[in-house]
């Protein structure tokens, strides 16, 4: 299913079609200054820091390494016209990963080296759970595509039950051990889904 590239390659896509919903939601009703999941973070700071991910994967999977990029990617990314800003960032990504032979190189991450193809399942991952993080935020229907909570769970549950001593993840958020994927990705990610606005990571 999700082991093969294609597969991986299709949820990535899918999660940036989600989160992109969401900004031009947000857009649409000017939630910019909302809360999210996120603490302390409002739905522009959320959009913000994952159109910066989104654009260092082309450098990245370039061959560049993390002090060539430097800060070109510091600050406020989104301008005057954050739709853009993220639409812009994620083609460029989508198409990175998506040219042949990318997941099958290294690339530098600020941690060490790591295969192409791992940092495209970290970022996927990452896509999945921020769009349900903006849709809290701009008030967008909740539901996760089954298979992308799955692979998510999966990929996040190779780590242990709690995340938060990688600083990236708040407190495991305990839920029923027979709760759906998207329940237990949630509380593993340290968000409640019962009180989305309670804590984050």
């Amino acid at each position: 299913m999700a082991e093969q590239p294609e597969a991986v390659l299709k949820l990535f896509a899918d999660a940036q079609d989600t989160f992109g919903r969401h900004v031009r939601r947000a857009a649409a009703h000017d939630s910019w200054a909302a809360p999210t999941p996120c603490a302390d973070w409002t739905v522009r700071d959320l959009v913000g820091h994952l159109t910066s991910e989104h654009l260092w994967a082309p450098p990245l999977l370039a061959g560049r390494t993390v002090a060539e990029v430097g800060d070109r990617f510091d600050g406020d990314v989104l301008g005057d016209d954050p739709v853009a800003a993220w639409t812009a960032a994620a083609e460029a990504s989508r198409a990175a990963f998506e040219d042949p032979g990318a997941l099958e190189r290294t690339v530098q991450l600020s941690y060490g080296r790591r295969p192409a193809a791992g940092y495209c399942r970290e970022m996927t991952v990452d896509a999945i759970i921020h769009a349900w993080d903006l849709a809290v935020g701009v008030g967008a229907d909740l539901a996760m595509d089954r298979e992308a909570a799955e692979f998510a769970l999966a990929e996040l549950g190779k780590y242990g039950e709690d995340l938060s001593s990688s600083g990236v993840f708040g407190p495991a958020v305990p839920v029923p051990k027979d709760a759906d994927a998207q329940t237990r990705l949630l509380g593993l990610a340290g968000r409640d889904p019962a009180d989305p606005l309670r804590t984050g990571g």
